[in-house]
């Protein structure tokens, strides 16, 4: 069975990501005062009364506009409204119906869709009786409701899936691998998703910082599912301007948290910068996944700089990256960007694999008695074992006589030693160190 679409729409700043996360139970969509927060469509499986159905939360509208930006909301949220089943169309009860929400009830009242007018910002119950004027839209009668306080959503949601169609069972969605696609501003994160998906399903511009939201959209490939989470530029920290910059940024930085592979997008002709850098150790940090995409490779010199010796010089620059590997793309002419779903499936699976005990002490023991722990202040310092002990990521536990003597060099070492012999191609490892008892 499909499952339906709903849709909230209205102008700028009326309360529609509000009601989004209030509904969803999550702060999913970025909540500002500032109008225009919510550019993209937003999409959440939400379930209410035995009901599934998709919420998608949308850019402000505002119809007659010359921005740019503007003008590519409006678009979003045109695509948005072809694709729902029912709309909630949100308008403002502290200001009433204005020119823009007539002008868009003019253009719902063409479409065959169900409408609900939803009036946000009634938090006071006597208010309730003042919104009969809002009749004039020609919608029907309008529902009111503090997406704030939560007052009478529970009924809205009564009143949506009233609408709906009786469902037959259906499965819990999967997910699939979950990628976090980050990087600076502009290094064409949105441009990358879109080649993949197939469609504008993002918004793409030249001016930085036009993906506010981490927006999650789902593809299939040769059998797998991924869930893409496209985040907006990770800013330094001092360029962040305002409320929304820096909350969007943290946004990002929770992408990481929800992700199992990380995509870093950096500018093939400017190469790995400081903040590409940053971000590289955030996701090491969290243990997820990690592969880095060098795009617009179209651009690069080829002749005197080849992929080789490119990726050369970002392990020489940062060596803890020497696990992680580098693909060549162009979203612009889409040139290897496929590839990239072959390659998050390998550090998906390499991120949940186990070494047997044995074959860990025969083959590691071997370098180790090769190389030993070096002592320190005459003590002698020997590893007796190890043992992996989890996944996702990997984690391995060393005993031995001394484990606070061991030096953080020869912990790297031990790291390359197990990358070297056992793969784990983009997944960052945990080992711990236990007196053995």
């Amino acid at each position: 069975m499909t499952i339906p679409i709903i849709t909230i729409i209205g102008r700028p700043n009326v309360g529609k990501s509000t009601l989004f996360n209030r509904i969803i139970k999550k702060r999913k969509a970025v909540v500002s005062h500032v109008p225009g927060v919510t550019r993209d469509r937003n999409y959440h499986l939400t379930k209410w009364n035995r009901k599934s159905f998709y919420l998608v939360d949308t850019g402000g509208l505002v119809p007659q506009t010359e921005d740019l930006i503007l003008k590519q909301v409006k678009a979003q949220a045109e695509i948005a409204i072809s694709e729902a089943d029912l709309i909630l169309f949100m308008v403002d009860n502290q200001v009433g119906a204005q020119a823009v929400d007539l002008e868009i009830a003019k253009k719902l009242k063409k479409i065959q869709k169900k409408v609900i007018l939803v009036v946000n910002k009634v938090d006071n119950p006597s208010q309730s009786n003042e919104i009969h004027v809002l009749n004039k839209l020609g919608l029907g009668e309008p529902f009111p409701v503090s997406a704030v306080s939560g007052d009478n959503v529970a009924d809205l949601l009564d009143e949506i899936v009233s609408h709906l169609p009786e469902e037959e069972e259906i499965a819990e969605i999967e997910e699939g691998i979950q990628v976090a696609v980050l990087g600076r501003p502009n290094v064409g994160k949105s441009s990358f998703v879109n080649v993949l998906l197939g469609e504008e399903k993002l918004i793409v511009s030249e001016i930085p910082g036009t993906t506010r939201d981490s927006i999650d959209t789902q593809l299939e490939h040769e059998g797998q599912i991924f869930t893409l989470i496209d985040t907006a530029g990770l800013r330094r920290k001092a360029k962040i301007l305002n409320e929304l910059e820096y909350f969007t940024s943290l946004r990002s930085l929770r992408s990481i948290q929800r992700c199992d592979v990380a995509l870093l997008l950096i500018e093939g002709p400017e190469g790995l910068l400081n903040q590409d850098i940053k971000i590289a150790n955030e996701i090491i940090e969290a243990g997820k996944g990690l592969a880095i995409l060098v795009n617009k490779w179209d651009l690069v010199e080829k002749e005197s700089l080849t992929a080789e010796v490119y990726t050369e010089t970002i392990y020489r620059k940062v060596p803890n990256l020497n696990f992680v590997p580098v693909l060549y793309v162009s979203a612009k002419t889409q040139k290897r960007v496929i590839k990239s779903l072959a390659l998050i499936t390998e550090i998906y699976q390499e991120r949940k694999k186990r070494i047997e005990t044995n074959q860990l002490n025969k083959i590691l023991g071997r370098e180790i008695e090769k190389q030993p722990p070096a002592a320190v202040k005459g003590k002698y310092v020997k590893i007796h074992y190890m043992t992996q002990t989890d996944v996702e990521p990997p984690e391995f536990v060393f005993f031995s006589n001394h484990p606070q003597l061991i030096q953080e060099s020869y912990k790297r070492f031990l790291e390359r030693k197990i990358q070297e012999h056992f793969g784990f191609t983009g997944s960052p490892l945990r080992l711990k160190f236990r007196r053995k008892s």
